[in-house]
């Protein structure tokens, strides 16, 4: 069974607004809610829980994606690593050190890149944007 959802760019501004938006499309009716974890996006997107719970195959339309783009782009992602690297951090320093590394030199993958990488390591997703 194919299921179609609708990610709302308009509501994205930063990296908690996209886990937001991604809660109020696909955890509506679950008493919980994914945190904002890269791999928590990744694991819905294999359909155990939630709305995508025994779906087969998605059609994800984001809409306003080149604002949801920007919104994701190089400043949240620098702020990203930089709470990744903050001595309480448990992550792995270094890893995240070469990623910011890569970024200030423009050949980084923004938040909004990793997203789509995510998005596309699923062949039971067919992701439709519209700018």
């Amino acid at each position: 069974m194919e299921k179609h959802f609708i990610i709302d760019g308009d509501n994205i501004h930063d990296i908690p607004s996209f886990y937001a938006e991604i809660n109020r499309v696909f955890m509506q009716g679950e008493d919980w809610k994914l945190g904002n974890s890269l791999d928590a996006f990744n694991d819905l997107l294999y359909g155990g829980f939630g709305a995508l719970q025994g779906c087969d195959k998605v059609k994800l339309v984001w809409k306003h994606t080149e604002k949801s783009k920007a919104a994701l782009g190089v400043e949240t992602t620098r702020k990203y690593y930089e709470e990744k690297l903050r001595p309480e951090s448990p992550f792995n320093k270094d890893h995240f050190r070469k990623k910011l590394a890569a970024l200030e030199v423009g050949k980084g993958e923004t938040y909004f890149d990793i997203l789509m990488e995510i998005i596309r390591e699923h062949p039971n997703v067919e992701l439709v944007t519209e700018p």
